[in-house]
């Protein structure tokens, strides 16, 4: 007898279970609409801003130092948590002189993975993310040349931008803390979820539900916009398709893409979020005011999907999207270079003193 070379032709000389086949044409159609999690994300910056050790080690102290802010109290690490899924995990941040910010600050983790920045996508890479924040009234309330004056007074700061940038005349530069900070970012990604190993032909990486819930993902609609590396974070849609959620959800003063564009089709469109380690990183969507993962697919079902998920299928979606939590990155936090009399005093803000409060 010849080798039997399809599985079609295996299936009707009874050699493989119908159960065999769905399950190999399941993890085919996935291989085909997601990629794992590399080990490494120097390849997507290597082109532009090459990941090297020195500007790893230099980004690592600008993420975890507060004096890049005005007030000298506000680092990246403060939204963007290291320990907390890479976000703060409340509904939107707190910043400079107690302010809070418009939109739920998004995990950092495998967001060198993404078409673009911020839920609007207004920054095109990391680099160009990283100067926002810093300058932002709202967030820490800096300038460009006020944050070099304090890196400038700090030798050993001096020496760092200096070893991460050789060719650089001017190595203490507002736009070399933002590509050390990119570089740095880059390194914290999460790779080997169970669904990085299930793509990679470990059919036994995920339960049974999981695997119901991602062929509900795909079939039923979810996988048009959460696809790719991150299971999302590659294109802009409407948020609202069929159902506009309620203010509380998506608060009307908030049209996304429009205000970057100033295009009127891009009205509440904003950039899909990655869905990589969403179990760590509630509440959920740009206004931060859903707390349930449960609960967000339900509202992303009745929005986006005119309801095709079943009830079932939204409890095994959500247990499927539990299988993208991967390895967390192993953080030391650095110790960070002494401040010299030179370094400028920081920008407090007059906080609001409690009433009856004395000395």
């Amino acid at each position: 007898m010849k080798a039997v070379h399809s599985l079609t032709a295996a299936i009707a000389l009874g050699l493989v279970s119908g159960g065999a086949l769905a399950d190999d044409a399941l993890l085919e159609r996935a291989q085909l609409l997601f990629k794992p999690i590399p080990e490494s994300a120097a390849s997507y910056l290597e082109d532009r801003n090459p990941m090297t050790p020195e500007k790893i080690e230099l980004g690592k102290m600008l993420f975890f130092d507060p004096r890049l802010s005005a007030s000298q109290t506000i680092s990246c690490n403060t939204c963007h948590n290291v320990g907390m899924g890479g976000d703060d995990n409340i509904p939107s941040s707190v910043g400079h002189n107690w302010q809070r910010g418009p939109r739920n600050s998004p995990t950092i983790f495998n967001a060198v993975f993404n078409v673009a920045q911020f839920w609007d996508g207004r920054a095109e890479d990391m680099t160009e993310q990283a100067k926002g924040p810093i300058q932002a009234g709202v967030e820490m309330n800096n300038t460009p040349a006020k944050l070099e004056e304090t890196l400038n007074s700090i030798g050993e700061y001096v020496d760092a931008f200096e070893a991460a940038f050789p060719e650089s005349s001017n190595a203490v530069s507002f736009d070399n803390t933002a590509k050390a900070l990119e570089v740095y970012q880059a390194t914290l990604i999460t790779p080997d979820s169970p669904f990085d190993q299930y793509l990679k032909g470990d059919k036994d990486a995920l339960t049974d539900q999981q695997i119901a819930g991602l062929d509900a993902f795909m079939n039923k609609g979810c996988v048009a916009c959460h696809n790719g590396v991150n299971v999302g974070g590659q294109g802009y849609y409407p948020f609202g398709v069929i159902n506009r959620p309620g203010a509380d959800i998506l608060p009307e003063g908030d049209t996304g893409r429009a205000q970057v564009t100033e295009t009127a089709a891009d009205e509440y469109v904003f950039r899909s979020p990655s869905l990589r380690n969403v179990a760590l990183t509630a509440p959920y969507f740009h206004s931060g005011n859903v707390w349930s993962l449960q609960e967000a697919v339900a509202v992303m079902n009745d929005s986006q999907l005119n309801s095709l998920l079943t009830d079932e299928d939204v409890v095994n979606v959500t247990a499927f999207l539990r299988s993208l939590t991967g390895r967390q990155p192993e953080v030391v936090y650095p110790e960070l270079p002494i401040s010299t009399e030179a370094t400028p005093l920081p920008d407090i803000p007059d906080y609001p003193r409690p009433t009856g409060a004395e000395g």
